[in-house]
């Protein structure tokens, strides 16, 4: 069995974070303080860990920067309200692998340190993904289609992040909706349709189609190419 760290010092939300992280059969220990949190990493180990950026006794920056003086190479989720890109730049240079922002849903963190657990110790250079031959840099928000710059809007850039990490799996409409616009899926809503549309179109290029399929009646699915 797995185990994971959740280092939150908000008790709701580290409820919500270890309830949904037990549903998937992870062991959760949770820690309220950086302090805390080093304590239980120097005396078990564990698989991946959830970071909230901002605890009571320390900064989470300064924490994963700690594990990492200490050769605890545990893959880390940083979780914050700061979504700047300077912010996403300073968690993933101290050491962070992934870095998501709130306000987010369970399920969210739940796949996101699934692929960190695919993923074991090693973090995207720099930030960045590739599915074939996509490149999505995560800090800049910059995506490239074998070696061609693909301008996105920013729902845009969210919506194949979110495909991105779960590459040839079919995510559903729901699971699309609620995790890329965070609120609850309303089956008579376009808005996928439409994003996944010009998605389309911005990554199709002659004699290739986009590489983004349409499941009828279960989802989407991005392809390398």
């Amino acid at each position: 069995m797995t185990h994971i760290l959740v280092v939150e010092d908000d008790p709701e939300t580290a409820a919500l974070i270890a309830a949904r992280l037990v549903a998937e059969g992870h062991e959760v220990t949770r820690a309220t303080t950086g302090r805390e949190a080093l304590g239980h990493t120097r005396s078990l180990r564990f698989d991946a860990i959830t970071l909230d950026r901002i605890l009571p006794d320390m900064d989470g920056i300064a924490l994963v920067a700690r594990l990492r003086a200490e050769q605890v190479m545990t893959p880390v989720l940083m979780i914050s309200s700061l979504a700047e890109v300077d912010q996403r730049i300073a968690g993933l240079r101290a050491g962070g692998d992934d870095y998501m922002t709130k306000p987010f849903a369970p399920d969210e963190v739940a796949m996101r340190v699934e692929v960190l657990l695919r993923r074991g110790h090693a973090a995207p250079a720099e930030g960045r993904m590739a599915v074939g031959a996509l490149e999505i840099d995560l800090i800049t928000r910059k995506v490239w289609l074998a070696g061609e710059p693909v301008p996105l809007l920013q729902k845009e850039f969210r919506l194949l992040e979110f495909l991105a990490r779960h590459p040839g799996q079919v995510l559903s409409r729901q699971m699309i909706f609620e995790q890329v616009w965070g609120y609850f899926f309303c089956p008579a809503d376009n808005l996928i349709n439409v994003h996944i549309g010009r998605l389309r179109r911005k990554l199709e290029r002659p004699g290739r189609p986009a590489p983004i399929d349409t499941i009828k009646g279960e989802g989407y699915r991005l392809n390398a190419v």
